[in-house]
């Protein structure tokens, strides 16, 4: 049997003309339930209503209760059947814009091969958490759909390119800013012929790597696996080039010290790094170095070369790698960064107030900022086959949930 297309049209449910600000909303995953209410209060038609179902039961609910499912579906059903969500009437391709901090990133939204995924013609590049895995499980089996996109990546391909800018000449179907100001431009692509030739194009990359998604993907599969359809089944997701995105540092804050003061984290730290003073922040830029702010100051942290890994390495050269290598690790003690409950993660969009907040306010002892990423870094963990360190890369900016769903039913 030949393999199914790595990337397929597909009849996408999306909100009514018009319709759109009303109903677009950041990932599940960037925002807590408190901010979920927040964001829901005035807005009754927000994706969040769905993708964050709990907004609608007591405060305090289990987020992964039966309920919460139970409410998401019905509130699907609801923006369904009062026409503010209509699916179009056949497959289509869909181009998708994202303009921010005067940068702007295209992409293709379309349904992508679980087999390909299950074959590793989509390549991973992290674990997942089970329990946020089976979050995702629920909710695709719940809602009977894929409502939130996995970010794909590819290698720039200048026939794709082009064919995408070429569908972006029209004037964009859908033209929306979210509340950080991210103007979000989506393209219906229903003609045949402009559809074949996208579906060729995408057949000749050599990859796709999930970007930012694992749990969604996984849990595609799963569900794909449950019902028996891997080779037909797809799941959602919008497939950038490698050229246009935008990669910030992921920081991370500690609860304590593991008994050492200050001076004395700084003392062990100097044992394997080059550790100055320094009166502004520190936003790294090369691997080898980290800023440190506790106690109301910060310091630059600089790996000794002696200590470098092997060239070769494409995960412990990470960044993130080093400084849990020597330091999060040997002198923190947190030796399970996915488990630990004394570690947290705080996206570069957060900027350094981010940072120095919750040590500032004693919620954290010590703040770490990193270097971001490189895309050239991701991609060569994921053909090696190889996981990265949880919390590597935080792309900006989000994609809008509710911009565009898949549904699994044949109505």
């Amino acid at each position: 049997m030949s393999q199914p297309p790595l990337l397929s049209p597909f009849p996408a449910l999306r909100p009514a003309p018009g319709r759109a600000a009303e109903v677009i909303a950041p990932p599940y995953d960037v925002v807590d339930a408190d901010e979920a209410r927040d964001l829901v209060a005035a807005r009754p038609h927000s994706f969040l209503h769905i993708s964050r179902a709990e907004v609608d039961l007591p405060a305090g609910t289990d987020p992964y209760a039966a309920e919460v499912y139970e409410q998401a579906r019905a509130n699907l059903d609801a923006l369904r059947s009062t026409g503010v969500l209509r699916r179009d009437p056949s497959p289509c391709f869909y181009a998708y814009r994202l303009d921010a901090a005067g940068r702007s990133q295209t992409g293709l939204v379309a349904g992508a091969s679980v087999a390909a995924y299950m074959d590793g013609r989509i390549k991973k590049h992290e674990l997942t958490r089970p329990a946020k895995e089976d979050d995702r499980v629920c909710q695709i089996a719940a809602l009977d759909a894929h409502t939130g996109p996995a970010f794909l990546v590819h290698r720039a391909q200048p026939e794709l390119r082009r064919l995408l800018a070429q569908a972006c000449e029209a004037a964009a179907d859908v033209d929306v800013r979210d509340a950080d100001g991210v103007r979000h431009r989506l393209w219906v692509i229903a003609d045949t012929q402009r559809i074949a030739a996208l579906t060729a194009a995408c057949e000749g990359l050599d990859a796709l790597y999930v970007a930012d998604g694992h749990h969604r993907s996984a849990a595609a599969a799963r569900v794909a696996a449950e019902r028996g359809d891997t080779e037909r089944a797809q799941f959602l997701a919008v497939a950038f080039p490698d050229d246009e995105l935008r990669i910030l540092p992921y920081n991370r804050v500690i609860r304590d010290l593991a008994g050492h003061d200050c001076d004395g984290l700084l003392a062990r730290a100097q044992e394997r790094f080059a550790v100055t003073p320094c009166a502004e922040p520190v936003q790294p830029t090369a691997n080898t170095e980290f800023g440190l702010y506790c106690g109301g100051g910060w310091w630059r942290l600089r790996l000794q070369d002696a200590l470098l890994p092997p060239a070769d390495d494409p995960v412990a050269s990470l960044a993130v790698s080093l400084l849990h290598t020597h330091l999060v690790e040997p002198v923190l003690g947190i030796t399970d960064p996915r488990r630990d409950p004394r570690i947290d993660f705080v996206g570069g969009s957060k900027g350094v107030a981010g940072l120095t907040a919750p040590v500032d306010a004693g919620r954290m002892q010590l703040a770490l900022s990193l270097p971001a990423t490189g895309i050239d870094e991701l991609l060569a963990v994921a053909d090696a086959g190889a996981i990265m360190p949880p919390k590597s890369t935080w792309f900006e900016p989000k994609l809008a949930d509710g911009l565009v769903s898949l549904m699994l039913d044949a109505g």
